[in-house]
């Protein structure tokens, strides 16, 4: 039983990184269209700067804030530079450049930073927590991480449900031309969505460091996870980026867990595939009108 209990919440750890990864997915989705496999490489390049300013002995939090404000601005960059130029181009073009980012950032990365491998200290303790007689393998740190992301969820659901900015983007994604007759500043807003986005992923970025190795490729099977809980959910879905999230990371959890870590990758496609082949558009995809 006690091991199903910390099988249980080391998946809800991990499972809320990828939702984090998950969320910036569907962010930039609904805006463009495109799946940014930059992602990772961008929330690994802000937890360097992160581990940077915590080299030169700043406080955690200084540093943890100045990776998240990074994201927004890298975000804003990658959209102005790279992808708003390719707008009204093939659809392929897009995915082929963030591709191409994906390689640069992490080229970039390594010959800043090095190839080595490195940990990242957090503020909170990473010892598993004792309930009772019970030890759990569940820390302070996990628990910063749950709270971490569950207010990202809510900000963001409270951006685009409850604020103009929101609405207007929302507005942007799905009926651009009809946004821009209204007065609405397509560009600008669609800047915002990367940017958030990014921001999301350096939440990730900076969650996970503590609990795996600092290095250039760092989050490459995270992008791989939170892109399988992003089509889980429902691409078009922040609620299953959620719940896509905490599904692969238990779903990883119990595999690894009883069958061995050989069979966590192969069991996360498994549950993909299985999920996909009763609901193709994803646990949390609007249902679209047929014609008959």
């Amino acid at each position: 039983m006690t091991l199903f209990i910390d099988l249980t919440l080391n998946g809800l750890t991990y499972g809320l990184i990828y939702a984090a990864v998950a969320l910036g997915l569907v962010l930039i989705w609904r805006a463009t269209r495109v799946i940014n496999f930059a992602q990772g490489a961008l929330a690994t390049l802000t937890t360097y700067v992160a581990a940077t300013l915590l080299d030169r002995s700043l406080n955690y939090w200084v540093a943890f804030a100045v990776a998240l404000a990074a994201g927004l601005i890298f975000g804003a960059l990658t959209e102005r530079v790279f992808m708003r130029p390719l707008y009204g181009k093939p659809e392929l073009n897009p995915v082929v450049v963030t591709i191409g980012l994906l390689i640069l950032v992490e080229s970039v990365a390594g010959a800043i930073w090095g190839s080595t491998d490195r940990g990242l200290t957090p503020a909170f303790s990473q010892l598993g927590l004792t309930v009772g007689h019970t030890y759990l393998d569940f820390s302070s740190f996990d628990i910063f991480i749950l709270v971490s992301v569950l207010v990202l969820m809510g900000l963001m659901l409270v951006l685009f449900r409850w604020t103009s900015l929101g609405l207007k983007m929302r507005a942007s994604a799905f009926a651009p031309e009809v946004a821009r007759l209204l007065g609405v500043r397509v560009g600008r807003l669609l800047t915002v969505g990367w940017a958030l986005a990014t921001f999301a992923g350096a939440l990730a970025g900076v969650l996970v460091a503590p609990l795996l190795l600092l290095s250039p490729n760092m989050m490459d099977p995270v992008l791989v996870y939170g892109f399988a809980a992003a089509v889980l959910g429902g691409l078009d879905s922040p609620v299953g980026a959620l719940v896509g999230g905490v599904l692969t990371g238990l779903g990883i959890s119990y595999i690894g867990g009883y069958l061995g870590s050989s069979m966590e990758t192969v069991g996360a496609a498994v549950l993909l595939v299985v999920v996909l082949s009763i609901r193709p558009e994803g646990l949390f995809a609007a249902a679209k009108a047929r014609r008959v």
